[in-house]
């Protein structure tokens, strides 16, 4: 993912960013987790402007003005690790540079809410804080998740304020803390490809994403 910080740039595809994490992964030892998962052509997730997740890399071309999220999961040793970043593309609105930085401070306030023998509840509601002072929403339809054998596993963690009884985090739990958020409404709609997930009302939506491991004292981020 460091890399793709010097990689993103104005003028390249978004197919150019899946060509370039597929050879690194490759030739570091690892498998791209993307690449035919449940029929998924590619090996990298690339999210622009308003689509919260899924993207499909293809020949999109990056312009001044847009966002992208880039979302990298890979199985090393049989083990999965996932992450996500966002990139601002050349000049962008203020519109536009708050929601990812409001974004990516929602994602550091549900990771400072991880704690054991707490519920997983406590990571949206603190994220919902700051959407409630922001006049944001939170995508509700999709979860962060456990890591580890597999790429999706228990907890889900739903990055949106609920009083419902919720897992327990307990040391040793690995899971992402990945908010999806958006300008406009928490509604979203899924493209003919089956998996583009766009906002309902065309407005921008930002995502961070780390994976975590709760410790007997608190939490460590692994994808840093």
């Amino acid at each position: 993912m460091d890399e793709v910080d010097g990689f993103v740039k104005e003028g390249i595809t978004t197919d150019d960013i899946n060509k370039f994490v597929h050879k690194m992964t490759v030739e570091a030892g690892g498998i791209p987790a993307p690449l035919n998962y449940e029929g998924f052509p590619k090996s990298v997730c690339t999210s622009l402007n308003n689509v919260v997740c899924h993207g499909i890399p293809d020949d999109t071309v990056l312009k001044s003005g847009d966002i992208l999220n880039v979302d990298i999961t890979t199985i090393l040793n049989g083990y999965y690790s996932d992450m996500s970043r966002m990139y601002m593309i050349g000049n962008v609105s203020d519109e536009a540079k708050r929601l990812v930085e409001v974004t990516k401070e929602c994602m550091y306030a549900g990771i400072d809410a991880v704690k054991p023998y707490m519920p997983v509840s406590v990571i949206g509601n603190a994220i919902n804080e700051i959407t409630d002072r922001e006049g944001y929403s939170i995508i509700r339809a999709l979860s962060g998740h456990g890591v580890g054998l597999e790429f999706h596993n228990e907890p889900v963690i739903e990055h949106y304020r609920t009083d419902r009884k919720t897992m327990i985090m307990v040391p040793g739990m690995v899971f992402t803390v990945e908010p999806m958020i958006n300008q406009g409404t928490f509604d979203c709609d899924v493209l003919d490809d089956d998996w583009t997930v766009v906002t309902k009302d065309g407005k921008l939506s930002a995502q961070w994403e780390h994976t975590v491991l709760v410790t007997e004292t608190g939490v460590e981020i692994i994808t840093k």
